[in-house]
């Protein structure tokens, strides 16, 4: 019996390297999430604007494919991919409307004054309310939206350039931006 104990932390190690392993495995992306959003209309909601830009609400949606990015000055991914955006909402001409997710409106203001404001509208999501509809996890998050104010497709965590090209870019083509 005392033998089988010395094995037990063995067999608790090689349960989580198993655990850990099956994603590499089958190729799963941990980033990303299923969304019972994708294919459907997006929520109902209407937010006050982030000064300077107007509110953001579901009527904003439609009529063309835009992307709405959930973002927070609080956060640093938010900045490593603000770059990004500004260039597809620059040289892309991509409409691009965000949520600024339980932020103080002064903070998230100096914070585009700091790195530039690349959005269309930003509508204040102080609560998190907003978020909790769109079944965000966590800032940032990136959604397409298509003419008919349908999600398309959900990005959790920061855009890359690799991403953007080999996804986000056919996926907007597609949709006809």
């Amino acid at each position: 019996m005392r033998r089988l104990l010395y094995l037990l932390p063995l067999a608790v190690f090689g349960a989580v390297v198993a655990w850990m392993a099956v994603p590499l495995i089958t190729g799963d992306d941990p980033r990303d999430l299923p969304s019972a959003l994708i294919d459907r209309p997006a929520p109902d909601f209407a937010l006050p604007g982030l000064p300077p830009a107007d509110g953001l609400a579901t009527a904003d949606l439609g009529g063309e494919v835009v992307l709405v990015n959930f973002f927070a000055s609080w956060c640093v991914p938010c900045l490593a991919e603000h770059p990004l955006l500004t260039r597809l909402a620059r040289e892309e001409g991509i409409i691009i409307h965000a949520v600024n997710y339980k932020d103080a409106p002064e903070a998230a203001t100096g914070w585009l004054v700091r790195h530039g404001n690349p959005y269309a509208r930003i509508g204040a999501d102080r609560d998190g309310r907003v978020g909790i509809e769109w079944g965000v996890s966590g800032v940032p998050e990136t959604f397409v939206v298509d003419r008919d104010g349908r999600i398309r497709k959900r990005y959790t965590g920061p855009l890359t350039p690799a991403q953007v090209e080999a996804e986000l870019l056919p996926l907007l083509r597609e949709l006809g931006r």
